[in-house]
């Protein structure tokens, strides 16, 4: 390959992205667990990934761009361009105590490119959510048991976390890839609390958390692919991403609002130590029986017990804001799931749809009020539909539904019925056509 056609396929890979840059939004959420710490985990995954419940790890696929290991982009095809973006759609149940109300939301989730830059080494560049933030709702209680009034507590929140990443797979020695994404994460949150008195006596109180985030991430992949017969492959997968301190500066700011004469009172907090993400750990295998079977098992750990968060305390009835080391707690996730197509490349449609199928269990990543934080159960169902056409028959329509329950003992549970809309765009775009 040239060095001038190198630069064009990269060109080409960034300017893809960067189109799709604009169009992109945080992942939206309508969950009151998004309150705490940085906000809800995002999958972090691409469509055909979310078909499966999110495994990747132990996978390599030459027709889709798999972020979750970039090892694996080593597998990718050297005559294709590939283009993944995905929307979702979700409605989320929330019940506790007895009370009930529904939310929907849908976002434009992610956009990943990728191509091969010579033999054995692949790149990739794109943009996924980290976290998520969004949240509105309130309760509202008596003064006293023989009081009129009452108060209302009213809680809102917005932003999460985001990233743009460039990444590289090589496989120097036969079935051995290795890689790296390298990303610049940005974001923000605002979360406000405001305690409301219906007497029009009481001083209205508003606490605002806000924080903001510019920082890096650095993680590494590593694939081993041993043929086990003619037809069966297997891939073991490593990952570990690094976990560091950044400047995100938080700050609280405390406002007591006179009820009658409008006049404020403002006392702000900020701290100036740094706070942290974690070291992460994954490892995951992958088995293929040809094109037809594909199965995977990933386990990752997200070591948040070493990071600290700010909080807000009284501490004998003086006003504190500090780093808390006990605000969170160590994450585990265990996905399974797997794929199969009757026949890829037979000339029935219905035989080379992709039918896949996942499931997955996570832990709390933060305590509420020190106690364990919620359970996420996980199961999704989709399909790869192949695009069809005269010039086009690698594209792939990647379609899935999950359904995620969040729930912890004596707290909220959350079911949420998610639509997930992935589109792999792959083109032989580098192939030298001959004429006659």
């Amino acid at each position: 390959m040239t060095i001038a056609r190198t630069i064009r396929r990269f060109t080409l890979l960034v300017v893809s992205v960067g189109l799709a840059l604009p169009s992109f939004s945080q992942s939206g959420t309508n969950s009151p667990y998004s309150q705490y710490g940085w906000g809800v985990m995002s999958d972090q995954t691409s469509g055909f990934n979310r078909g499966m419940n999110g495994i990747g790890i132990g996978l390599r696929d030459s027709r889709q761009v798999n972020f979750l290991n970039p090892a694996s982009y080593s597998a990718m095809d050297s005559l294709m361009f590939l283009f993944d973006g995905g929307v979702s759609g979700h409605i989320t149940q929330m019940k506790e105590g007895g009370n009930s109300i529904s939310r929907k939301n849908a976002n434009f989730e992610y956009a990943v490119a990728g191509f091969r830059v010579a033999r054995h080494l692949g790149v990739s560049i794109g943009i996924i959510p980290y976290t998520n933030v969004g949240y509105s709702y309130a309760t509202t209680l008596p003064i006293g048991e023989s009081s009129t009034y009452t108060y209302t507590n009213t809680y809102t929140g917005s932003g999460g976390l985001r990233q743009v990443y460039a990444g590289i797979g090589w496989e120097p020695l036969r079935g051995l890839s290795i890689g790296m994404n390298a990303a610049y994460m940005w974001g923000d949150y605002e979360k406000w609390v405001v305690n409301s008195y219906s007497d029009k006596y009481t001083n209205t109180l508003s606490k605002l958390y806000r924080a903001d985030v510019s920082t890096y991430q650095l993680g590494f992949g590593l694939q081993y692919a041993a043929r086990i017969t003619s037809k069966d492959n297997l891939t073991l997968g490593l990952t570990y991403t690094m976990g560091h301190k950044m400047e995100a500066d938080p700050t609280c700011i405390i406002t007591s609002t006179n009820s009658q004469t409008g006049v404020s009172d403002t006392t702000r907090f900020e701290i100036n130590e740094k706070v942290g993400l974690p070291h992460i750990f994954g490892a995951g295998m992958g088995w293929h029986h040809g094109t037809k079977w594909k199965v995977g098992i990933d386990y990752t750990l997200q070591k948040w017990s070493g990071v600290d968060f700010p909080e807000y305390k009284l501490v004998n009835h003086v006003p504190t804001y500090s780093l808390n080391p006990s605000y969170f707690e160590d994450r585990h996730k265990v996905n399974v799931g797997g794929e199969y197509c009757p026949d890829m490349t037979g000339r029935s449609f219905m035989k080379r749809i992709r039918y896949r199928a996942g499931a997955s269990y996570a832990s709390s990543y933060f305590k509420v009020n020190g106690k364990d934080g919620p359970k996420e159960v996980s199961v999704s169902a989709g399909v790869g539909i192949p695009i069809i056409n005269n010039y086009n028959n690698r594209s792939i329509l990647n379609l899935s539904v999950q359904w995620v329950r969040n729930a912890a003992s004596g707290l909220l549970t959350e079911n949420t019925y998610r639509l997930n809309i992935g589109f792999t765009f792959n083109e032989r775009w580098f192939q030298k056509w001959k004429f006659d």
